[in-house]
């Protein structure tokens, strides 16, 4: 289809299905891709067999910082997204024009790793082309014109989704959709590591290709053992949220950094190369030692790990009884591991900026022991993860906005797939 065609569906109401599955306002989600389609047209005027494809962003639930030790975690994709209005072409040239940025322009023949584009979106794109044609897939080239509205810097993971999108256009125009939900989440994790420079774990990028909520193990990385978990959030009286503090990221690649190092310190010291692998008893029984090489604060990272591990499989065994109050309880003892023993809160190196604690110390005194809240994602800025009781919404986002500012409380829903082709 042409791309009067593809606005044609749109305003007849032919992908108000799919529109009501991702997101729940059919409106407004087609307001959004009529918008896309204009503007990909003004870019690209001559296009035809248009595509359009979308991948969530993801929110975090249980097992902060643990999917580089090899743990386990809690993600779902959410209703936030970045989508992307595509066409092939024929000449052998890669253009995606992100909303607010400079295209980016990638010729197929050269896929090649360069350290001067690391920390760009360009880095990314290749990344995953690379890796595609590593598998055995001809690359092509394709025009792209994509939007999101994943809030940046809100640990909702935007750099995953954006990956898991080009992933998925790829998969769909040159590889015939064989790619699996789980390999383009670790294609999107090598062009995140190994292009753009960033070390991540996994965890981003398989809760946005996977979507719904999702249980996921990564003591094997390579073959990771998934579970799909039913949940309903709202039925219980709740309401999922994140609130954004207005957090600089841009300094804070040390800090994300250190969680890592220090966390394998005392792996290696322990005998093995991840925490998951390390013996608790050792661990527990060598604290004078490991304390006197590697400080205190090593020491209590190794301790959220353990203890975030094992909260992780108490929370799903909850969420599957339909014991939400004690998932609750879960998830704020993650968040006050998190705050003592992970201290990812705030930066060291910028003391007065502590919008993630003031914003939990708001939610704790507004709950006054009903719900829950935590840090969500990497921490250190962003955002808080909140469950507020339905009946109480508008009053906390009053309360919470007024501190943070107009919309700064977004309300979540988990979506049920993850990658996806609107057709």
């Amino acid at each position: 289809m042409n791309i009067s065609e593809i606005k044609s569906n749109i305003k007849n109401g032919n992908y108000d299905k799919d529109f009501a599955m991702l997101y729940g306002d059919v409106k407004s989600a087609k307001e959004r891709y009529l918008t896309a389609c204009e503007e990909f047209e003004k870019i690209y005027p001559v296009s035809k067999d248009i595509r359009i494809f979308s991948a969530p962003g993801r929110t975090e639930v249980g097992g902060n910082h643990t999917d580089h030790q090899h743990g386990s975690v809690l993600a779902g994709g959410v209703n936030l997204d970045v989508i992307a209005i595509v066409s092939e072409n024929d000449d052998s040239t890669v253009r995606i024009k992100s909303q607010g940025y400079d295209m980016d322009v990638i010729d197929v023949s050269d896929l090649s790793a360069d350290d001067k584009q690391k920390g760009q979106a360009i880095a990314l794109i290749k990344g995953v082309l690379y890796k595609f044609s590593e598998l055995g897939h001809k690359i092509g080239g394709f025009n792209a014109y994509t939007t999101s509205n994943v809030l940046k810097g809100s640990g909702l993971s935007s750099s995953a989704a954006f990956e898991v999108l080009v992933g998925n256009i790829v998969n769909g125009l040159f590889a015939n959709g064989s790619v699996s939900a789980i390999e383009i989440a670790k294609i999107g994790q090598f062009a995140e590591r190994d292009y753009f420079g960033k070390p991540c774990g996994l965890l981003d990028q398989m809760a946005s290709s996977l979507g719904g909520f999702t249980y996921a193990d990564f003591n094997n990385p390579a073959d990771p053992v998934t579970e799909k978990i039913d949940l309903d959030i709202k039925k219980y009286g709740y309401t999922l949220c994140v609130v954004d503090t207005g957090g600089n990221h841009a300094n804070l690649t040390q800090d994300y950094a250190d969680i890592t190092i220090e966390c394998k310190q005392i792996s290696n010291a322990l005998g093995v190369e991840f925490l998951r692998d390390a013996d608790t008893d050792k661990f527990y029984n060598s604290l004078a030692e490991l304390r006197k090489e590697y400080g205190e604060r090593a020491v209590l990272r190794a301790f959220h790990f353990f203890n975030e591990q094992e909260r992780v499989l108490k929370q799903r065994e909850c969420l599957k009884q339909g014991k939400f109050e004690e998932f609750l309880n879960l998830v704020n003892e993650s968040g006050q591991s998190s705050y003592d023993y992970l201290q990812n809160l705030y930066s060291t190196t910028a003391v007065k900026e502590q919008g993630l604690s003031l914003a939990i110390a708001l939610t704790k005194q507004f709950l006054n022991g009903k719900g829950a809240c935590r840090v969500h994602g990497g921490g250190f800025a962003g955002t808080i993860q909140c469950y507020i009781p339905t009946e109480r919404l508008l009053e906390y986002k009053q309360m919470i906005e007024k501190c943070y500012g107009e919309n700064s409380c977004c309300v979540l829903n988990i979506r049920p797939v993850g990658g996806y082709e609107i057709k």
